[in-house]
């Protein structure tokens, strides 16, 4: 029953999460579909995808269409002494006869000498030639599927990265638009103050000094608000670079994001991008890949076999009759015995490759964990800053509110109004700041934590 309770908390709760979080979420799918470097890197496996077809279409018959004509004249000539085989038994059989029978055929019957080219020849066929054993096809094939694996993951990191991105610009844009409302609700607070002053001076109870210190610090903030709306227009226009939008484009503000918990066990963020850092899935596709290269070289001892047909037509003029057509078959091997000792320097170097791979990815893998760790306690102690800096802001009010009321009855002076105004709007900037920096800290978190779920 507890465990059932639990759960439904959970469901709710991440029920909540979702709805409150869905202007940002459609901004992260719009991202996602429109990001021009992220479709690069589609495009790049998309291409890594055909290669893989090529790769396999290797082990498929390859049939081919070839046609020759050709035109000869000169080369060897076969001699047939045919006269000077026939003639001597023409001859006797003369004198055994007592005849001039077979004189006749005498002057008929002469050598003959054949050329070997023929002067017109012509021959079409089709070709069919079937790999029957090749390693070296199906090795490529493998290598060719862990890169394109190796691709794919990379195509993954970089859209959790982008996800990261465009969470941390667009609450980079929140906390400038909540720091302009913090300098023009300051504004307001200063021209009331000029107002009182200019009152109070009229009725000879301050000098015109606190006039002019009221109006310095009004347009000492003016200065301060220019700039805020520099970074605001930046903060915007990188937001929608980053969705592939116009830089002017409106972006709808939504300040009921709700972050998720952090995950308290440091252990279990570690392991959880251990299993799921598409970075390492990479790795592990290319140490695979080398794995099929060793594989692949020392496949190379091994012989070569492939059949192949041939169905055409022969002769000296195009004729294609059943007199003309002819059909071969054959198996033909191949067996490199000695190569210079190519083969073994690959085989050294696919071995060297793996040791570099291995050592790598124990590298990786401790600049995941340590990555986490950083942007866990980063997102722990601003997550402490924030209540810091609440109460920090509560008690400055607080002071400001009963200053401000001495102020106007003249029972404080201007340098203790001023002093207690600033500490009051530093203090509301602090809670601007931290509360922002804590959700860009956490988005870094979530991203390197693996704590976004990333849809195929």
């Amino acid at each position: 029953m507890k465990i059932k309770l639990t759960f439904a908390v959970f469901i709710i709760f991440a029920s909540y999460l979702t709805a409150q979080n869905n202007v940002l979420e459609k901004y992260i799918q719009e991202g996602l579909q429109s990001n021009l470097a992220l479709k690069q890197k589609q495009s790049s496996y998309e291409k890594s995808l055909q290669v893989l077809k090529e790769a396999k279409g290797m082990f498929f018959p390859n049939l081919s269409f070839n046609a020759r004509y050709s035109l000869a004249d000169g080369g060897r000539i076969i001699e047939f002494p045919i006269a000077d085989l026939l003639h001597p038994a023409y001859n006797t059989l003369n004198s055994l006869t007592s005849s001039n029978n077979f004189d006749e055929l005498i002057s008929k019957t002469k050598n003959e000498t054949i050329p070997f080219l023929r002067p017109t020849e012509q021959e079409t066929k089709l070709r069919l030639v079937q790999p029957l054993f090749n390693p070296k096809i199906y090795y490529n094939s493998k290598i060719k599927s862990e890169l394109t694996n190796a691709v794919k993951s990379d195509v993954g990191s970089f859209k959790r990265q982008l996800v990261a991105e465009i969470k941390s610009a667009y609450f980079n844009y929140l906390k400038t638009v909540h720091l302009l409302e913090l300098a023009n609700k300051t504004t307001e607070l200063l021209k009331e103050n000029i107002r009182v002053n200019e009152r109070l001076f009229a009725n000879d109870k301050i000098t015109i000094d606190n006039v002019y210190r009221s109006k310095a610090e009004l347009s000492k903030l003016e200065q301060n608000i220019a700039e805020a709306i520099r970074y605001n227009k930046s903060a915007k226009a990188y937001f929608n670079f980053l969705l592939n939008k116009p830089l002017e484009s409106d972006i709808e503000i939504s300040d009921e994001i709700k972050l998720a918990p952090i995950e308290k066990d440091l252990q279990n963020s570690q392991e959880n991008a251990i299993n799921n850092r598409e970075e390492l899935f990479k790795i592990k596709s290319y140490a695979k890949a080398n794995d099929y290269s060793l594989q692949l070289n020392k496949s190379n001892k091994a012989p070569n076999l492939i059949a192949v047909v041939d169905y055409g037509f022969q002769g000296e003029k195009y004729n294609f009759t059943s007199d003309d057509d002819f059909i071969m078959a054959s198996f033909v091997l191949s067996w490199d015995l000695f190569k210079g000792f190519q083969n073994k320097a690959k085989i050294q170097q696919a071995t060297i490759d793996k040791q570099i791979i291995e050592t790598g990815y124990d590298e990786a893998e401790n600049r995941v964990k340590l990555q986490v760790l950083d942007l866990y306690y980063e997102v722990e102690a601003v997550e402490k800053a924030i209540t810091a800096a609440q109460q920090e802001k509560l008690s400055a009010v607080k002071s400001f509110e009963i200053i401000n009321k001495k102020y106007k009855e003249g029972q404080a002076n201007l340098i203790q109004f001023i002093d207690a105004r600033t500490t009051m709007t530093n203090a509301e900037y602090n809670v601007i700041i931290t509360t922002y920096d804590y959700k860009i800290k956490y988005a870094e978190f979530e991203s390197a934590a693996c704590l976004y779920k990333l849809k195929e």
